[in-house]
C-alpha cells in the first residue's frame, strides 16, 4: 500500500525495551488445574460426602463384625459396593467432562503466529502477532485482523468490522476530527485487537498489547469465577441435609429406644450392658448406611452425561455438566444480536430499480456489478462469503442469487475513472466503456438518496421523488441501509476528457440536477433475522423465559430486530430499552428497579451486560447468556450458563459453558428442554429410592424396636441400595426428553426437590410397603412357611427365628415390590402410562436385567445372600401378587388423566 508519509517505527533496541516495559501480544490464558485436582473436586458434592461418610463407617462395622463377631469376608461387600459406587459417579462425571474439553479445545484453537505488516528500522517487515509491541507501526489492509490496540496513523477509506467487541459490524475509522462519529462504542481514530479490516487501508501506531488492550481486558474478566451456585447444585444440598439429619434423627431415637427396653428386659451388668449399647450403636450406624441414597449421585451423573452426550447430536456441545440441567431452570436469557438472532451477513432486503425496458435492465446488472469495491469468496458455491464492504457485499450477493456472474461483467467492462466512497460526499462512482452496451461510456453513481437526488435531472419509470420519499423513510423505520443507484451515459462529444479524476469534473459541473443523471431507484440493505429465530423466541417465551437482547447496534436497529423476532411488542414503552451510557450511569439501586423491565439495551460495551446478568441474579433469575463476541465473554463468564456460538471468537467459546455448533437460537429451546427433562428424570429417580429407603429404614426400625432379628441382611441390603439403585439410575436417566415440559413454567430455583406431589407417594408407597412387608413378616415369624400358599392356611404358633427360605420369601417380596414401583416412578408427571416405551430402549433392558439378576442371587446367592432357592410356585406368586404395585398405579393414572 502506498503511504502518505515516511516512518521509520523502531529500532531492535526499542523492540526489546518495550517487550519488556509493557509485556508481550499475548493474552494470557486461564490456569489449568492440575488433572488430580479436577478429579478431586467431583468429591465436593454434598451427597458425595454423605456416601464417602457412609463408607467410611460400614468399613467400620465390618472390621467389627470380622474380628469381633468372627463373621466371615463377606461383611466387607457393602463398604466395598459403596466405594464402587462413589468411583463410578465420580469417574463417570470426570470423563465426560474431560472428553467435551478436549472436543473443545480442537473448536477453539488460537492462532498468535499469524503474520503481521509492520514497519521496523524504516523497513516493511512481516513478524508474528505476538511479536507486536508497544510502539511499533501496523500496516493495515482488507480482509486484516487488527493486531493490538493502537492510534491511527492514516486512514484511507477504513471501515472495520468491531462485531466481536460491540456487535457493530462495520465502523467509519478517519484521523481526520470532523468525519468522527460522536455516537461511535470507540473513538473514530482508535483501532482494537481482534476486530476486521473490511474495506480501505489505514496505518497506526500501537498503543496495547496483551492483556492491556480492549480484548484482552475482556478476555482477564471473563475468566474470573464469581463461583454461582448451580439451582440443582444448592436443591441436592438440601436433599443431602434433609437425608442426613432425618437418619441421625432416627438413629438417636433407636439408640435411645433400645437402651429404655435394656433397662425394662434385662438385669444390670456392665459387661452386658456395654455389650448391648454396642450392638445398638452398630444397628444405628447400619440404619445412617441403609438411609443415604447410594444411588443418587449416580442417577444425577448418568442423567447429566446421557443428557450430554444426545445435546451434542442437538448440535450442543456441552463443556460443564451441570449446563445440562441448569438450562432447564433458566428464566432470563440474555442474547446478542449480531450473529446470534441475525445472520450477520448484509442481504438486500428489497430492491426496486427500474427494469422496464432491456437496456435499463442493463444498466442495472451493470452498475451494480462494477460500482462495487467488495468482492466474493465463490470457492463454497452454496455459501458463498462476502470480502470487503458488507453492504456492497449483499448487492453483489443479490447478483449471484439472480444467476449473474460479477466477475464476468467486471471482466467485460473497461474502467476508466473511480470515485472512493467518501463521508463528505457520502457516494462512490465509476466510469466505464459498457461491455453489455458496446460503444457507449457510462458513469453508475450509488449512495446516499438525498444526495444523489440532487445530481439527477430524471428518474426511470413512473415514480416520483415523494413515492421514493416515502419508500426510504418506511425503510429506514425498519433499521434498514438505504442506498440509491444514478447513471449517465457520456456522449462522444462530451466536452469532458475521459481520464482519471473526471468524475469529480463531471459532478462538480451539475447545477442542480440539470443535465445531470437518471436516478435508477433504490435498495434496502438489512442484516437479517434467522428464519429458525422467531419459532425460537417464541419457544422460550411461551415456556416462560424472558428474552432480552444487549448489542451495541444502535436503538432503532435493535428495536426493529425485537420485533421481527418477537421480543419487542406495540405495548412495550422507551422505559424498556436504554442505551450503554444511560446503562452505566444507572445507581445499582436504580438498575434493581428497572432490570425486569428492561428489553434492550443498545451500544452496549462489553461490561454492560455482564452488570446486566449479576443484576438478574441479585434478583433470583437463573440467567442464561449467548453471544459470539470478544464483548461477550465477560457475560457468559459469570451468566449460570454461558452459551457460544460454534463460530464465535476464541474468547467468547472459551468463556462459556455450552457451545451452540450450527449458531442457531433454535438449539436453545432444546437445549431448555433437555435440562427440563433432565432434571425430571431426577425427581423420578429421587421418588423411586427415597421409597425404597423411607420402607427399608421403617423395617430396619421396627426390627430395632420389636427385638426381632433383622429381616434383611448386610449383602441382601447391598443388591438393594447398591445395584438395585444403580440400574435403576441408569434406566430412569435414559429417558427421552419431552416436548410437553416447554409448556410450562421455569421452576423456583428456592423450590424444594422433592415436591408435594413426590412426597405425597413417598411417604404414602413407602408406608404402605413398610404396612405389607410388617405384616408378612408377622406372619413368617409366628407361622412355618415352607410355600407361598403355606399363607392361604396360615395358624400362628408363636414367635420363633426365621428360617433362610422364610427370609428368601421376604427378600424377594421386598425387591419386587421396588421393581414394580419403578415402572411407578418412570410414569411419574408424564400424565402417560408406564408402558410408553417409545425411545426407552435402555429402559427395558435395565428392567430385564434386574429382574434376573433378583433370580440368580435368591437361586444360586446361597450363604453370601442368606437365600435358600425358591420353587416356581413361591415365584409365581410373588411376582403376581407384587404386580398389583404397578396395576394400582396405572389404574390411578387412567383416572387422573380423565
Amino acid at each position: 500500500m502506498e503511504l502518505k508519509k515516511i516512518y521509520t517505527g523502531l529500532n531492535a533496541q526499542e523492540v526489546a525495551e518495550n517487550r519488556k516495559k509493557y509485556g508481550e501480544n499475548l493474552l494470557t490464558p486461564p490456569a489449568q488445574t492440575p488433572l488430580w485436582k479436577r478429579f478431586i473436586t467431583k468429591f465436593k458434592d454434598p451427597l458425595i460426602i454423605i456416601l464417602l461418610v457412609a463408607g467410611v463407617l460400614s468399613i467400620a462395622i465390618s472390621f467389627y463384625e470380622y474380628h469381633g463377631l468372627h463373621e466371615g469376608t463377606e461383611v466387607f461387600f457393602e463398604p466395598v459396593g459403596i466405594f464402587i459406587a462413589i468411583l463410578l459417579a465420580t469417574g463417570m462425571a470426570f470423563f465426560f467432562e474431560e472428553k467435551a474439553n478436549r472436543a473443545f479445545a480442537i473448536l477453539n484453537q488460537v492462532d498468535d503466529d499469524e503474520p503481521v505488516e509492520v514497519i521496523r528500522d524504516g523497513n516493511p517487515k512481516k513478524i508474528a502477532k505476538r511479536d507486536i509491541v508497544v510502539g511499533d507501526i501496523v500496516l493495515l489492509n482488507t480482509g486484516a485482523e487488527v493486531p493490538a490496540d493502537g492510534k491511527l496513523l492514516e486512514a484511507i477509506s477504513l471501515h472495520i468490522d468491531e462485531s466481536t467487541l460491540t456487535g457493530e459490524p462495520i465502523c467509519h475509522k478517519s484521523t481526520h476530527e470532523e468525519d468522527f462519529d460522536k455516537d461511535a462504542t470507540f473513538p473514530s481514530d482508535y483501532v482494537l485487537r481482534g476486530t476486521k479490516v473490511m474495506e480501505g487501508h489505514g496505518v497506526f501506531r500501537v498503543e496495547k498489547v496483551g492483556d492491556n488492550t480492549e480484548n484482552g481486558k475482556v478476555f482477564v474478566a471473563s475468566q474470573i469465577d464469581n463461583s454461582v451456585k448451580t439451582p440443582l447444585t444448592e436443591q441436592l444440598e438440601r436433599l443431602g441435609n434433609l437425608i442426613t439429619w432425618s437418619s441421625y434423627a432416627i438413629a438417636v431415637i433407636i439408640l435411645i429406644a433400645r437402651i429404655a427396653m435394656f433397662f425394662l428386659s434385662y438385669d444390670f451388668t456392665w459387661v452386658h450392658f456395654l455389650q448391648y449399647l454396642l450392638d445398638s450403636i452398630m444397628i444405628c450406624v447400619t440404619l445412617i448406611v441403609v438411609a443415604v441414597p447410594e444411588g443418587l449421585p449416580m442417577a444425577v451423573t448418568l442423567s447429566l452425561a446421557y443428557s450430554m452426550r444426545r445435546m451434542l447430536k442437538t448440535n450442543n456441545l456441552v463443556r460443564k455438566m451441570h449446563a445440562c440441567e441448569t438450562m432447564g431452570a433458566t428464566t432470563v436469557i440474555c442474547t446478542d444480536k449480531t450473529g446470534t438472532l441475525t445472520q450477520n451477513q448484509m442481504r438486500v432486503y428489497k430492491i426496486e430499480v427500474d427494469c422496464s425496458s432491456e437496456e435499463h435492465k442493463v444498466l442495472a446488472k451493470e452498475g451494480i456489478a462494477v460500482n462495487s469495491t467488495a468482492s466474493l469468496d465463490l470457492s463454497d458455491a452454496q455459501h458463498p462469503t462476502v470480502l470487503g464492504n458488507p453492504t456492497e457485499g449483499a448487492l453483489l450477493l443479490w447478483l449471484h442469487e439472480k444467476g449473474y456472474d460479477y466477475r464476468q461483467l467486471r471482466a467485460d467492462v473497461e474502467i476508466i475513472d473511480e470515485l472512493p466512497f467518501s463521508t463528505e460526499r457520502k457516494c462512490m462512482g465509476t466510469l466505464v466503456r459498457s461491455g453489455l452496451l458496446p460503444g457507449k461510456t457510462i458513469l453508475y453513481i450509488k449512495g446516499a438518496t438525498d444526495i444523489i437526488r440532487y445530481y439527477c435531472s430524471d428518474i426511470m419509470g413512473n415514480r416520483s421523488w415523494d413515492d421514493i420519499t416515502a419508500q426510504l423513510l418506511k425503510w429506514q423505520n425498519q433499521a434498514m441501509r438505504t442506498l440509491g443507484f444514478a447513471c449517465m451515459i457520456i456522449p462522444d462529444c462530451s466536452e469532458f476528457k475521459l481520464h482519471e479524476g473526471v468524475i469529480s469534473q463531471i459532478l462538480d459541473s451539475i447545477k442542480d440536477g440539470n443535465n445531470g443523471l437518471t436516478f435508477q431507484g433504490i435498495v434496502a440493505i438489512a442484516d437479517p433475522v434467522r428464519k429458525e429465530v422467531p419459532d425460537a423466541v417464541r419457544e422460550c417465551l411461551d415456556a416462560g423465559i424472558d428474552v432480552k437482547i444487549v448489542t451495541g447496534d444502535t436503538p432503532g436497529t435493535a428495536k426493529e430486530i425485537g420485533r421481527q423476532v418477537g421480543i419487542w411488542t406495540e405495548k412495550d414503552c422507551d422505559r424498556c430499552v436504554i442505551t450503554g451510557p444511560e446503562f452505566e450511569a444507572l445507581s445499582d439501586k436504580e438498575l434493581s428497579e428497572r432490570v425486569n423491565s428492561l428489553k434492550i439495551i443498545a451500544r452496549a460495551r462489553p461490561m454492560d451486560k455482564k452488570r446486566l446478568v449479576e443484576a438478574l441474579q441479585a434478583k433470583h433469575h437463573v440467567v442464561a447468556v449467548t453471544g459470539d463476541g470478544t464483548n461477550d465473554a465477560p457475560a457468559l463468564k459469570a451468566a449460570h450458563v454461558g452459551l457460544s456460538m460454534g463460530d464465535g471468537t476464541s474468547v467468547a467459546k472459551e468463556a462459556s459453558d455450552i457451545t451452540i455448533i450450527d449458531n442457531s437460537f433454535s438449539s436453545i429451546g432444546r437445549a431448555v428442554m433437555w435440562g427440563r427433562s433432565l432434571y425430571q428424570n431426577i425427581q423420578r429417580f429421587i421418588l423411586f429410592q427415597m421409597t425404597v429407603n423411607v420402607a427399608a429404614c421403617l423395617i430396619v426400625l421396627a426390627g430395632a424396636l420389636l427385638g426381632t432379628q433383622s429381616p434383611l441382611t448386610v449383602t441382601q441390603m447391598l443388591w438393594v441400595n447398591l445395584i438395585m439403585d444403580t440400574f435403576a439410575a441408569m434406566a430412569l436417566a435414559s429417558l427421552p426428553p419431552s416436548e410437553a415440559v416447554m409448556q410450562n413454567k421455569p421452576r423456583d430455583r428456592k423450590a424444594f426437590i422433592i415436591n408435594p406431589s413426590m412426597s405425597r407417594q413417598i411417604i404414602g408407597v413407602g408406608g404402605l410397603f413398610f404396612i405389607l412387608l410388617l405384616g408378612l413378616l408377622y406372619m413368617l415369624e409366628y407361622a412355618p412357611i415352607n410355600s407361598m400358599t403355606d399363607l392361604l392356611t396360615w395358624h400362628p404358633t408363636g414367635p420363633r427365628e426365621l428360617t433362610n427360605h422364610e427370609l428368601s420369601i421376604f427378600f424377594t417380596v421386598f425387591v419386587m415390590l421396588q421393581f414394580w414401583n419403578m415402572f411407578n416412578a418412570r410414569a411419574f408427571a408424564t400424565g402417560k402410562s408406564t408402558f410408553h416405551f417409545k425411545d426407552c430402549k435402555g429402559f427395558g433392558l435395565i428392567v430385564l436385567v434386574i429382574f434376573i439378576g433378583q433370580i440368580i442371587i435368591v437361586q444360586f446367592g446361597g450363604k453370601m445372600f442368606n437365600v435358600t432357592p425358591l420353587c416356581l410356585t413361591d415365584w409365581s406368586a410373588i411376582i403376581v401378587v407384587t404386580s398389583l404395585v404397578l396395576w394400582v398405579g396405572e389404574l390411578l393414572r387412567l383416572i387422573n388423566r380423565k
